[in-house]
């Protein structure tokens, strides 16, 4: 009578419902990392920038220790 019911509990996989599910959370998961990550992007880009204008600074303060003057 149930021999169906059987054969369905032995087979080995998973269903659509389930893979669905899976899906949908990744979806949501990945939907609060990227703004994240974008973010820190952004903020790591600037920090660069400081540092890159920090660096400009201390080589025309040492070329001017040298010199007397600032370079053209």
């Amino acid at each position: 009578m149930f021999s169906w019911l059987r054969k369905k509990r032995n087979q080995k996989g998973f269903t659509l419902i389930e893979l669905m599910i899976v899906i949908a959370i990744i979806g949501i998961l990945a939907a609060i990392a990227i703004p994240q990550f974008s973010s820190y992007r952004a903020k790591s880009f600037n920090t660069a920038s400081v540092s890159d204008v920090r660096n400009c600074r201390t080589d025309l303060e040492a070329f001017y220790a040298e010199e007397q003057q600032y370079p053209n």
